[in-house]
This record gives structure tokens, sequence and C-alpha cells, in this order.
């Protein structure tokens, strides 16, 4: 039986974020001195007071994109933004009936669509709106655009254009944008070396999605501004040797795109690169969601941990989302 994709990939983005929530906001040192020592798996409590198997923001955004694309059978924005106010004010896609850990720049852009419904206004363009709430919920855009490409053949260039629709609902600006296509990019050669070859190397396929989305967006001379800010992603085989202290684990974009990458090349397993995600501190959740989203694809479901699966609130809800997801993809390619 083929590997359900929705499931490997959205999953291992709950699952990061998951492992990360009981941590957030706390510093690498803190984390590793306290009293239990460092994450080791599932906590309850902690940041939020929340039990173990708690998500946040990062994977309600996500299962809300997951569940219009169901829906709707295709990345529509109008209806994504209209999911995301449902979380926002409703309580939709959350672990207990209400939102919290939202970060100021999806507020913003959901207040703002709240108030005047357009898509092309409510996204934040400004320099300081660059962080990473666009990144941690484009996975499953991702594998919507990877499912067309697959079945249409449409160009790169269209689903770059629809990967920046989608995450520029509320990070609007070109930096975040990149971003969010570059994780595309890792995401399809992570999906595609994994059915051409039994045991593919991870680095090599990540150093293939990134010199991909390079390859594309270096066409255009203007983005090559943007696309220095992640020099450190150029060459993977010498970031890999980058030490710990050297990875930052802010909110900002580029910050977080960089140490999930660093997990998943200096890892050889989903749970390490899972426990070093989260143990690297600061934006814990964040960074563990967008890590466990590529970790997912790559590793698959099945290596993801018994015990952590086991704790996840409303597991069986979002496993029959990513179940429905796939089927509805299936039967559209069919057809």
């Amino acid at each position: 039986m083929e590997k359900n994709i929705w499931l490997d990939g959205v999953m291992g983005v709950v699952v990061g974020d998951a492992l990360g929530c009981p941590v957030q906001f706390m510093s690498r040192e803190k984390i590793a001195n306290r009293p239990q020592g460092p994450v080791t798996g599932m906590e309850s409590y902690g940041t939020y007071n929340m039990p173990e198997g708690t998500w946040t923001d990062d994977s309600s955004m996500t299962l809300a994109t997951l569940s219009s694309i169901i829906d709707k059978g295709e990345a529509n924005p109008v209806d994504i933004m209209t999911q995301f106010l449902k979380w926002e004010f409703e309580g939709e896609y959350t672990p207990f009936g209400e939102a919290f850990d939202e970060g100021n720049t999806c507020s913003t852009a959901i207040y703002r669509f709240r108030k005047v419904p357009d898509i092309k206004t409510c996204g934040c363009t400004g320099e300081r709106s660059n962080g990473n709430g666009s990144l941690m919920r484009i996975m499953p855009a991702c594998l919507y655009y990877y499912d067309k490409q697959q079945k249409t053949g449409i160009s790169n260039e269209e689903v770059i254009k629809g990967i920046h629709t989608i995450g520029g609902l509320t990070h609007n600006h070109i930096r975040s944008l990149i971003c969010c296509g570059i994780y595309f990019f890792m995401v399809k050669n992570i999906v595609d070396g994994c059915k051409k070859n039994k045991n593919p190397e991870l680095g090599a396929l990540l150093q293939a999605g990134i010199d991909e989305g390079l390859k594309m967006y270096g066409k255009n001379i203007e983005n090559l501004t943007e696309l220095a800010y992640m020099n450190r992603l150029f060459h993977l085989y010498e970031f890999k040797d980058t030490p710990a202290e050297k990875i930052r684990t802010t909110g900002y974009v580029i910050d977080t795109i960089e140490a999930a990458v660093w997990c998943l090349i200096t890892s050889d397993s989903f749970r390490e690169c899972l426990l070093k995600a989260v143990n690297l501190g600061d934006d814990t959740d964040t960074v563990g969601a967008i890590a466990g989203g590529l970790a997912g694809l790559y590793y698959g479901y099945k290596e993801i941990p018994d015990e952590w699966l086991s704790v996840i609130q409303r597991r069986e809800w979002i496993e029959e989302l990513c179940n429905k997801g796939r089927n509805v993809i299936c039967n559209r390619g069919s057809e």
C-alpha cells in the first residue's frame, strides 16, 4: 500500500508542535538545567499548563488549511481564511475549544480579513512581519500542490504562485514567501526521493530541494537580496558542521527554517530530530512543527514513537482528517 504522505507530513507537524509546547519560550540553557533535564518525550503542564500531547496554533492553522482543502477540493485562499476565523473566534481546530499561542502577524491578518474580507490586503507586508507563522502552517498547501503537479504537470512557477498566495494570507513579505517556497521544494524532493529510492540520504534530498528553489527564485534578480538572508542553507554539507550555539531559534522565519533543517541533517531518526529541535529552546513548538513535517515525510508515520502518538490530543480526528485528505486527492486524480 502506498504511503499516506498526508498522514506522514501533517502528523509530523502536530507531534513536533506538541513536543515543543510545554517548553516554549524557555532558553536551551534553562531546558538543559531543569530538575528533569532536557526534553526526552511528551510532557504535561509547562508554559501553557496543558496536558501532554497538546498542540498549539501551528497545528490549528495547519489543520484548518487541511480541512479547507478537503472541503473545497482545492487550496482556496478565501475559504482558508474563513477557517482561520473559525479557529480564532469559535475555537475550531483546537485541542480544547479555545485558540491560544497566536502570533501578532497572524492575528493582525485575521482581524483585517474579518473587517474587510479581501485576501489581497489581509496579509502583512512589512519587513518586521517575517515571523514563522506562515511557514508553520504551509504543509497541507505543499502536499496539495505537489499532488496537483504530479497529476496535471503544472509548472513550478504556477505551484509557487499558489504557495505564495496561501502563505501571504498572513505573512506577505517576499522573505516569508520565499521560505514557504523553499519548504515546498524540500517537501517535493523528499517525497519524490523516497518513492524512487529505498534509502535515500535525507541531506541530499533537502539539498536538492533547496537547489531547485534557488534556481527558480534566482531567475528574478529582485529576489537575490532576499535569498542572501538564507545563505547558510546553500551548502548543507558545510552547514551540518555548524555548532548548536550558532543555531538560533527565535520566531524569525530565517532562524526557524535554518534550525529545522539543521536538526534534520544532524540526526538519524524522527525521535532524534524532534528532541534536538525542542531542546534548542525558545520557539520550540514551531521549530518542532516545521522539522517534524519534513521528518515525518522522510521517516514515515510508522517511525513516530508510539508513546508520543498515543497522547496526542484529538488524535483520531486528526488522523481521520489526514485520511480524508488522501482520499479526496486520490479521487480527484482518478476522475
